[in-house]
């Protein structure tokens, strides 16, 4: 007869042992004070450039701003002008609130748009022409109007044209640097006089050419005339 065995695990005060898996240990990484730091100093700059900014954000001052559009070389009202609190660039220059009356009665210098902050370059104690200008009106018939229509402070070229039925110039021809000061009412023929200004040096030809007729008109872009 075939005898089995059986073997049983070793006991150790009574309790039967049992097999454990072994424990790996995670390695620990190495600590870097240098990058700590900069990271708290990065969190810090971070923190008073926002304070700084919100700061900025809330100096805010009295100004004088444009109530509605005022023409170049009219007259401001008390109507044109209003105050407003706003925060300014130090670099932009403005006229403080309190002097909102001392304006009344000024010239506009160049055209004034509603909600934008009137400044000292833009107004002036006398209508066109200032100093070292002089006016030339222009007698335009109504082919000669640009089809947009002219307002006042348009900049304009005018440019010397050759006689009826001449050949075009073979050279440059001579040009004028004009703003339109005021545009009048068309007659029944549909003649508008338009007053342009004009350097004292570039008056007296202006004037040649006005009187001729032969002449043209280039109107230049509309942007920030200040």
């Amino acid at each position: 007869m075939t005898t089995h065995t059986t073997h049983t695990p070793a006991a150790t005060n009574g309790q039967t042992q049992s097999l454990r898996a072994p424990v790996v240990l995670t390695p620990r990484g190495r600590r870097r004070p240098g990058l700590i730091v900069a990271g708290i100093a990065l969190a810090m700059v971070g923190a008073l450039t926002a304070v700084w900014l919100v700061a900025a954000a809330g100096q805010r001052s009295g100004v004088v701003v444009m109530a509605r559009d005022v023409a170049y070389g009219a007259t401001l009202t008390t109507q044109d002008l209003a105050v407003a609190d706003v925060s300014l660039d130090p670099s932009v220059a403005a006229i403080p609130s309190s002097d909102v009356g001392s304006l009344v009665g000024q010239v506009a210098a160049v055209r004034l748009v509603a909600g934008s902050v009137l400044a000292p370059s833009q107004v002036t104690a006398a209508g066109p022409p200032g100093p070292g200008e002089v006016v030339v009106p222009l007698s335009l018939d109504h082919d000669r109007v640009p089809a947009g229509g002219l307002l006042p402070g348009d900049r304009l070229l005018v440019v010397d044209t050759p006689p009826e039925q001449a050949d075009p110039p073979s050279t440059d021809p001579a040009v004028f640097e004009t703003i339109v000061a005021r545009v009048g009412v068309p007659d029944l023929n549909g003649v508008v006089v338009v007053d342009v200004v004009a350097t004292d040096d570039d008056g007296p030809a202006l004037a040649a050419r006005a009187a001729t007729g032969r002449f043209a008109l280039v109107v230049q872009p509309r942007g920030d005339d200040s």
